[in-house]
């Protein structure tokens, strides 16, 4: 890859190399239970859901507990979304992902 000195006034681009840590644990979740963004971060917070024992002639009972909170600063959290809207079309291209209709009579009132 070649690079070009940084006219005036511009900021040098950093040459960053991504190295992997086969040490970093891996963390399951089942559902997004909060997400909120409040200027600075947005933060994501994972869940796992955990069913309770099943006794007959009762209903199934669980408990869904944090699994992970993430924390992004905004560029991250729009290079997140980036990604994911990138996985979201290779989903509708592979037919995993059907694009939702808006249902009849819901356009915006642009008067």
């Amino acid at each position: 890859m070649e690079t070009t000195a940084p006219k005036a006034g511009e900021r040098p681009t950093a040459n960053i190399r991504y190295v992997d840590r086969p040490d970093c644990q891996e963390t399951f979740a089942d559902s997004i239970t909060g997400i909120s963004f409040d200027g600075q971060t947005l933060r994501i917070e994972f869940a796992v859901t955990r069913l309770d024992d099943a006794k007959t002639g009762t209903s199934i009972t669980g408990r869904r507990t944090p699994a992970c909170r993430l924390v992004l600063p905004p560029a991250a959290a729009v290079d997140l979304i980036n990604k994911m809207q990138q996985i979201a079309t290779a989903l509708a291209q592979a037919g995993i992902l059907k694009p939702t209709q808006k249902p009849a009579g819901s356009a915006s009132a642009a008067n």
